[in-house]
């Protein structure tokens, strides 16, 4: 905030994250920055470029917005969100999904902070037509609480959602499936500030109650791609 410059950080994951106050630097500004960067990163096959807006000052503390913007590199095959579209289905971006996927395939974008998001999945739920694959990342839980090592936060956070999952199961169709899981652990208990990486639950409604054992992400695509009735060229066996 004195000099004027960008802070420019990165982690154990591919990205490079730059941080910037949204009243000394400029969000707009921020977030052009990180775009007009992100193609000579992506040539070094650099995966990300995040950008991350924050406001407050030293004596009141500092918080993150929820106008963080991630640019992904393209992926180099088509995605499951790809598949889906050309199939003829709806696909739904709640959170994150549409900048990770580089909005390939995808209708519609719902952004904000965990709260918000879970106010669109529920409309999702009642509005969204037929056949649309609707793909929501609730980031809160990462990085408000697990890097955090917010203990407390972590399991109120864990406590809103499933109270939030426990009216959206009730009004789930006999056809509709619903999948719950993480991309990695990032336990709240553990020492430092990075990802912790154990095997994360997966969770699924509307297949029966049976034991999935131990399952991939290949695993979880392969369903949803079974599941929508669409071609799937990946690896994965489908627990449908």
């Amino acid at each position: 905030m004195t000099s004027g410059w960008p802070i420019c950080y990165t982690s154990v994951d591919s990205v490079l994250q730059i941080a910037a106050h949204e009243g000394t630097f400029g969000r707009d500004r921020l977030i052009k920055l990180c775009k007009d960067i992100s193609p000579m990163l992506h040539k070094l096959k650099l995966g990300r470029v995040i950008a991350r807006p924050f406001i407050g000052d030293a004596k009141n503390g500092f918080e993150r917005t929820e106008y963080r913007r991630d640019f992904a590199i393209a992926p180099p095959s088509d995605t499951l969100c790809d598949m889906a579209h050309a199939a003829g289905h709806r696909v739904e971006a709640i959170g994150k999904i549409g900048d990770i996927f580089s909005m390939r395939g995808i209708d519609e974008v719902y952004k904000g902070r965990d709260a918000a998001l879970m106010g669109h999945l529920h409309d999702r739920v009642d509005a969204a037509p037929d056949g649309t694959f609707v793909f929501a990342n609730f980031v809160e839980f990462d990085s408000q609480y697990g890097h955090r090592r917010d203990v407390a936060g972590y399991a109120a956070h864990l406590e809103w959602f499933n109270a939030e999952l426990s009216r959206i199961l009730p009004r789930l169709r006999d056809d509709d499936l619903l999948i719950v899981t993480a991309d990695h652990g990032n336990d709240p208990t553990w020492i430092g500030t990075d990802h912790t990486r154990e095997r994360v639950p997966v969770l699924v409604h509307g297949i029966g109650n049976k034991q999935l054992g131990h399952v991939a992400f290949v695993d979880v695509g392969a369903s949803v791609a079974r599941h929508l009735n669409i071609p799937y060229s990946g690896e994965g066996r489908s627990f449908l």
